[in-house]
């Protein structure tokens, strides 16, 4: 039995800011349970607490001392859905209402990692992988091979980071190593701590984990030039022979239209006509557009940022709203692209609504309700939204980026295949031109949308693929 421990900020049920959430979540349930011991360490937010600690076991308590930290914490142990999660108990850093965000994350950070490596030494529990998820638990590889390393199982530990979005790193002042890390100068002084003369969380990872995996593969390959690595692309080519790409699949049983709470009527691929005319109707009703089952939908449900597209889709909205379209928004982000959705509201009353903040129900309802799901995104490691569009027969159309490229096929009108429309250069003019197309062929070629909605349902999205590649990765990694 090999003993895996998912080292994360954040996993649903407990507490989500984004796709990180949904597959530390997914993963460990989608592993085969004759071959892993899967546990999972996280933090005790307030909310966390405030909702689960009834139903909590308590099972140590450390004492965490690294450079000018000197904290105590409690390990609680909470069962769901038949993985076992640890949780850290700090209030100092922890009882907060967000996740990040905070002058202090630096510390924050710092005593989560360290607090991992204590939690294993009081109770007597070393796994044979750590899997390290972002930056913010990349310190742990080495902590646990070089402040640590007289321990001669933590030592031995193996470790696996996966990059979930590199523009997120965890760089900071050098003195973090020392005031909050512990590490001995030398370290900083040969290079394998420094990063231009700072702390760089993500790229000691990278440094020191025996593997690193990202998203999809297309990420990995983009993560290693210029344009996409965010300064590191050089350290991730000096590691390329360790660096995997496995593309996320998501949690097919809480994304299920057949049998999903949250929408209007349930359906599967055998009933998919009528089961999206359905929830259709009622996403128009409930968000105030005209009723008009015939009309194009079509929905972003993302975080409203640069990433994501949402400039060059405010570039083209004024075309596409000239046709017979009507649009449905539902997220937050830069003021400034708020400001612009809801400024498109007021000026397109019943044809464009905008749901500033989100709504867990709403976002179902709009993944089932939607004919069409757009996602053009400057770059993507994977994406999330687009394989449940798919799994609710809503076709994504998306930019050929990150893990948009590896799950998005796009129509082949000539071959009849395809489940969704893509598009390459990040330009206003790409995007509205394949906008158009699938408009044409929502319009034109019904039949042909039709066979589209059917491939999107069939492929598969789950786990279950991703799981066995990372069941394959694990045992390379304990023969390393």
């Amino acid at each position: 039995m090999i003993k895996v421990l998912f080292v994360s900020f954040e996993s649903l049920p407990f507490v989500k800011t984004g796709g990180l959430a949904d597959v530390v979540y997914a993963l460990p349930k989608a592993l085969d349970k004759n071959d892993f011991q899967v546990r999972v360490v996280m933090p005790m937010f307030k909310s966390i607490k405030e909702e689960y600690y009834q139903g909590m076991k308590y099972l140590d308590h450390i004492y965490v001392h690294s450079g000018f930290i000197n904290e105590e914490a409690n390990i609680y142990s909470y069962i769901n859905e038949g993985v076992e999660y640890l949780f850290i108990e700090n209030d100092t850093y922890f009882n907060r209402d967000g996740v990040y965000g905070y002058a202090d994350d630096a510390a924050r950070f710092s005593f989560y990692n360290v607090a991992v490596v204590e939690m294993m030494i009081k109770m007597d529990y070393y796994p044979d992988i750590c899997h390290e998820h972002d930056y913010h638990a990349a310190v742990l590889p080495a902590l646990c091979k070089v402040r640590y390393n007289a321990i001669e199982k933590i030592r031995s530990i193996k470790h696996i980071l996966t990059i979930h979005n590199l523009a997120y790193q965890g760089e900071y002042d050098k003195q973090v190593l020392f005031d909050y890390l512990a590490f001995e100068y030398k370290y900083y002084e040969n290079g394998d701590l420094r990063f231009n003369d700072y702390c760089n969380f993500m790229k000691i990872g990278i440094v020191y984990a025996d593997f690193v995996t990202t998203v999809s593969k297309t990420y990995a390959k983009e993560i290693q030039t210029p344009e996409y690595g965010n300064k590191l692309d050089v350290i991730l080519r000096y590691r390329a022979k360790d660096l995997y790409g496995i593309v996320n699949g998501i949690d097919t049983e809480s994304f299920n239209p057949a049998n999903d709470k949250a929408i209007e009527k349930s359906y599967s691929l055998r009933n998919y006509i009528s089961g999206k005319k359905a929830n259709k109707a009622a996403l128009q009703k409930q968000l105030g557009l005209e009723e008009k089952p015939d009309t194009l939908l079509v929905g972003m449900v993302s975080r409203l940022t640069f990433q994501k597209g949402t400039d060059i889709f405010l570039g083209a909205i004024q075309n596409i709203l000239r046709q017979d379209v009507q649009v449905a928004i539902l997220g937050t982000g830069e003021s400034k692209h708020e400001y612009s959705f809801k400024m498109l509201e007021n000026e397109n009353k019943k044809h464009f609504v905008y749901y500033c903040g989100y709504n867990e129900g709403l976002a179902h309802r709009m993944y089932a309700g939607l004919d069409m799901l757009v996602m053009p995104s400057l770059f993507e490691p994977c994406g999330i939204s687009q394989l449940i569009a798919m799994r609710y027969g809503t076709l994504p159309l998306v930019r050929e980026t990150g893990g948009l490229k590896d799950t998005v096929e796009p129509l082949n009108e000539y071959e009849n295949t395809g489940n969704g429309f893509s598009f390459g250069p990040y330009t206003v003019h790409d995007f509205e031109r394949v906008f158009n197309y699938a408009y044409t062929q929502y319009y034109e070629y019904p039949e042909r949308w039709k066979m589209l909605v059917r491939n999107a349902m069939k492929t598969d999205v789950s786990f279950e693929r991703s799981a066995r590649e990372y069941e394959n990765l694990y045992r390379k990694v304990l023969e390393k």
